[in-house]
């Protein structure tokens, strides 16, 4: 099932997904990609990885504009998903009647349940 339509739109595929916790060693995403899933990483999980071998590299592929526009993004997404955790909202809770931008519960539905 497809995380996202925009995603899909863009290629991501189930496979690219499943490699996204292993992007680094991946073959599926590209070094531009890398670099900014590494940067995701940086905002998220640990400023320490943002040293400035990261933002050569980030310099190569992406514009300061860009950077910031990435930047922006991220924290904003990070925000968003952190306050629907704080809400208790889980998945098909909220908009029920799609699927858009839900990946599905981890638990096993009966037919018929939404």
């Amino acid at each position: 099932m497809q995380r996202s339509v925009q995603a899909g739109r863009k290629g991501l595929t189930e496979d690219k997904y499943d490699d996204l916790l292993h992007f680094a060693d991946s073959p599926r995403f590209t070094e531009r990609e890398k670099v900014a899933l590494t940067y995701a990483s940086a905002i998220v999980w640990n400023a320490d990885l943002a040293d400035d071998a990261l933002w050569a590299k980030l310099r190569r592929h992406f514009s300061n504009p860009e950077l910031v526009e990435l930047g922006f993004f991220i924290a904003l997404t990070l925000g968003q998903q952190r306050w629907i955790k704080t809400l208790g909202i889980g998945h098909r809770e909220v908009l029920a009647d799609t699927t858009v931008g839900l990946a599905p519960a981890p638990s096993v539905r009966t037919k018929g349940a939404m």
